[in-house]
């Protein structure tokens, strides 16, 4: 069982800290600065995204702080993420660079985008961003169950979630049930696997039966393991049916015949071949 609540109707998580996250947010990586990004943020909040997932690492956070002020939707109706990108040398500077970007007085979630360098010398500086207020609450990403040990270890504000790479096909159940018995919540990233998974003939033969899209049925695999699901689109239609994956349940059977294509081996790490 997730060691963080989940609201009666699905839709938001409880973090360790007490703040609530959106279930469902909008993923902006790969999606250049400029239109396509402003676009795509913007449908998402006229279609009732109230959660955009963006990185110093992806160039684009203008273009989201562009299109939210664009939406008329409050600032504080959004749950807006970034990520320190563990190239620079100071979370806490590189944090007010981002707000400047965001045209932004906080982020809600700060994150350690990969542990370059070791999972802790980042964080004194994550824990200074949080202590300024620039951001509400400070996680990871991409960290294994024994980085994020390491950090817990010694951490004097604990990381409240990690992001990471799953999916029916990266369905790192060590890693969910160690962030789990941590009180660390997971946020899910390309849930579709940047669209390949919505080929599969295993996704596809769930979708025939409850009559939904492939990429539904990814995404409501992920809720319904109570992780955060951050799909990405640029398209207006598969936004909004992205936004779909609340009203349906898929089965015992149908949840173990999609965990079934898993290729990692239930791991507890989150990467299998570390990029930095």
């Amino acid at each position: 069982m997730a060691s963080n609540p989940v609201a009666a109707d699905g839709r938001s998580r409880t973090l360790a800290d007490g703040n609530q996250i959106p279930a469902l947010g909008l993923g902006v990586w790969q999606v250049p600065d400029g239109p396509e990004c402003v676009n795509a943020v913007r449908w998402a909040l006229e279609l009732g995204y109230r959660h955009i997932d963006t990185a110093q690492a992806y160039d684009n956070e203008e273009s989201v702080g562009r299109a939210l002020r664009d939406s008329g939707v409050a600032r504080e109706e959004v749950y807006i993420t970034t990520k320190f990108n563990p190239g620079g040398k100071d979370p806490a500077a590189e944090a007010e660079h981002s707000l400047k970007r965001l045209g932004l007085d906080y982020v809600d979630l700060y994150l350690v985008h990969w542990p370059q360098g070791g999972p802790l010398w980042a964080w004194p500086g994550m824990e200074r961003a949080h202590g300024r207020g620039h951001a509400r609450s400070i996680g990871v990403s991409n960290f294994s169950v024994a980085e994020l040990q390491s950090l817990l270890a010694t951490a004097g504000v604990a990381p409240v979630a990690n992001q990471v790479q799953l999916s029916p096909f990266e369905y790192r159940r060590a890693l969910i049930e160690g962030c789990q018995q941590r009180n660390v919540a997971i946020e899910a990233y390309s849930p579709l696997g940047t669209g390949r998974h919505l080929s599969s003939p295993a996704v596809d033969a769930v979708a025939q039966r409850v009559g939904r899209t492939p990429a539904q049925v990814l995404l409501r695999w992920s809720l319904q393991h109570d992780l955060i699901v951050l799909p990405k689109s640029t398209h207006r239609q598969r936004i909004e049916e992205n936004a779909q994956a609340f009203d349906f349940v898929l089965s015992d059977q149908d949840m173990a015949d999609l965990a079934a294509r898993d290729g990692t081996g239930g791991t507890d790490l989150a990467v299998e071949h570390k990029w930095w």
